[in-house]
């Protein structure tokens, strides 16, 4: 089991390495499937979208309430927009984001590359010498590397919108003091570091995705726990990964005061 595990993580270090040099060579080679990029970036938001508008209004509303008690508790009700503007934007718009792409997208992405591996299709493409990196993993991987952004901003703007609507609505904030507040401590730096960290979530979860389902095995069971193990492995490398990105920016990039 340990070497089984260790193989499995240099095959998926690997691809992981080898699908983005493939890429950037066939778009300047003029040869990168940019249709199926296309197409594949379209059903990624189709799918995650509603998902994200879903989960970005509740969580915004627990943000005003959880942090809106605990200003007025103290007397500063002005800095409720401060707090819930750095906490979406710093952590709960790209882990959201991770999450919904590490289930949703993640389970479409092996799913369809497992039933294309137990129906021999990936053996087929390649006797006939093609590669299935760079035909079938490489625009995934750019489709979800662009969708995940997208995704961030989109969590960032409804949540902060709901959590304004409930602290000037339910807990009677100053709606200049909200957005006074939310401005002096949020910057562009850190939507920066918002939309840094939701490439990366996107690039790590579609490799895991991508190499569980180029090595499913076992028929439509094995389809079955591939796509069970990428969104379980998909999610948990996402937290970590976070965890240490979020100590290399408070170490380097402070919160400073507009």
């Amino acid at each position: 089991m340990p070497l089984a595990a260790v193989q499995s993580f240099g095959r998926t270090v690997r691809l992981g390495a080898r699908t983005p040099v493939i890429a950037v060579v066939d778009m300047i080679g003029g040869r990168f499937p940019y249709r199926e990029a296309i197409v594949q970036a379209w059903f990624l938001l189709s799918i995650t979208v509603l998902p994200a508008l879903l989960m970005a209004v509740p969580f915004g509303v627990i943000i005003a309430v959880q942090i809106g008690g605990l200003t007025n508790n103290l007397g500063a009700s002005s800095m409720a927009g401060a707090v819930g503007g750095m906490g979406v934007i710093q952590q709960g718009a790209p882990m959201a984001a991770s999450l919904l792409l590490g289930g949703a997208g993640a389970s479409a992405i092996t799913a369809d590359l497992g039933a294309r591996t137990v129906r021999e299709e990936i053996d087929a493409m390649r006797v006939l010498g093609i590669d299935p990196t760079r035909r079938l993993v490489a625009p995934r991987m750019v489709a979800m590397i662009l969708v995940a952004p997208v995704l961030s901003v989109l969590i960032i703007v409804i949540a902060v919108a709901s959590s304004f609507v409930v602290s000037i609505v339910g807990q009677g904030v100053v709606a200049g003091s909200y957005w006074q507040s939310f401005g002096s401590y949020a910057s562009l730096t850190d939507l920066w570091i918002c939309l840094l960290k939701s490439v990366i979530f996107g690039f790590v979860v579609v490799v895991i995705a991508a190499r569980r389902g180029l090595e499913a095995a076992g028929g439509s069971r094995g389809v079955a726990d591939a796509v069970n193990a990428s969104v379980v492995l998909g999610v948990v490398v996402c937290m970590v990964v976070n965890v240490v990105i979020t100590q290399i920016t408070a170490l380097f990039i402070p919160i400073q005061v507009i």
